[in-house]
């Protein structure tokens, strides 16, 4: 059995898959970095319907697929599908789903009109991100978020899968990024955030504005440290961040090719 330990990668973009941002590179450079520093590596992204399939070489993993994501009531399936990240031995899962995924935009439509479903996206990608995982049976030691549509992971880990083994060990990191939106995801966001009856309202809380500002709050808040993902993050956000007791705060650094703080993040969270 492999003692190496192991970390996750929850992204809704990178590179060479989906770039919407600079960040999509630096996903694809702490996989890599963290491969080769003896960390046994996964990611799991959307598999939004602008991603080739084909010039990717996604399959879908019939073994994994079959898991029924309910949202607010409704049953939504879980189509899983991987791929090997190129010049690197680490496997890629995408996350599909016909009602979801395969629009051939990503958050806005043709006229730049924010998808009113985005909310019930963000919920189904991190709900589904995390049953991916009790599927593995694969512990993760550290769960590396980056993205708004990953913000409710923090808190899922801390309310709704608290009490699962697969989660027991595992550290969480946030990569808090500029605002990439400034629509808010509507009135219904909370109720279908609300996966369990172990989320209570205070739970949800500073994700309830339902803007990217608050899911920023929200996801850092629940999360054990916090990378600050560009030069233009809110600042008010950071400074209420920095204010919490034991919060590890990583700067951002614009020359960080080595992803040396990155690396030793990682090592302090697995107690190295």
């Amino acid at each position: 059995m492999s003692t190496k330990k192991r970390i996750l990668f929850i992204a809704q973009e990178m590179s060479p898959y989906l770039e919407l941002s600079d960040y999509a590179a630096m996903v694809n450079k702490m996989a890599i970095k963290s491969n080769e520093a003896g960390l046994e590596v996964r990611v799991i992204m959307p598999r939004f319907g602008i991603i080739n399939e084909r010039r990717h070489r996604l399959h879908e993993v019939v073994r994994l697929s079959g898991i029924n994501i309910v949202i607010d009531g409704d049953d939504y399936p879980l189509i899983i599908k991987v791929a090997s990240l190129p010049n690197a031995r680490l496997q890629v899962y995408f996350l599909d789903n016909e009602d979801y995924f395969k629009r051939k935009t990503v958050f806005a439509d043709e006229n730049e009109e924010f998808f009113d479903d985005n909310a019930a996206r963000a919920v189904f990608f991190c709900k589904g991100a995390l049953e991916t995982v009790k599927k593995f049976g694969w512990p993760p030691d550290i769960i590396h978020c980056s993205g708004w549509m990953t913000s409710l992971i923090p808190m899922y880990l801390k309310t709704a899968y608290k009490k699962e083994p697969v989660f027991a060990h595992s550290k969480i990191v946030y990569s808090l990024s500029p605002n990439s939106f400034k629509e808010k995801l509507g009135a219904s966001f909370i109720k279908k955030a609300t996966i369990s009856n172990q989320i209570k309202e205070k739970d949800l809380e500073l994700f309830k504005e339902g803007t990217n500002s608050a899911l920023n709050k929200g996801a850092g808040k629940y999360a054990d440290a916090v990378i600050l993902a560009g030069e233009k993050v809110e600042k008010k956000v950071v400074d209420e961040l920095k204010a919490e007791k034991g919060k590890i705060i990583v700067p951002y650094k614009k020359d960080n090719d080595d992803l040396a703080d990155y690396l030793a993040l990682y090592n302090q969270l697995l107690g190295k």
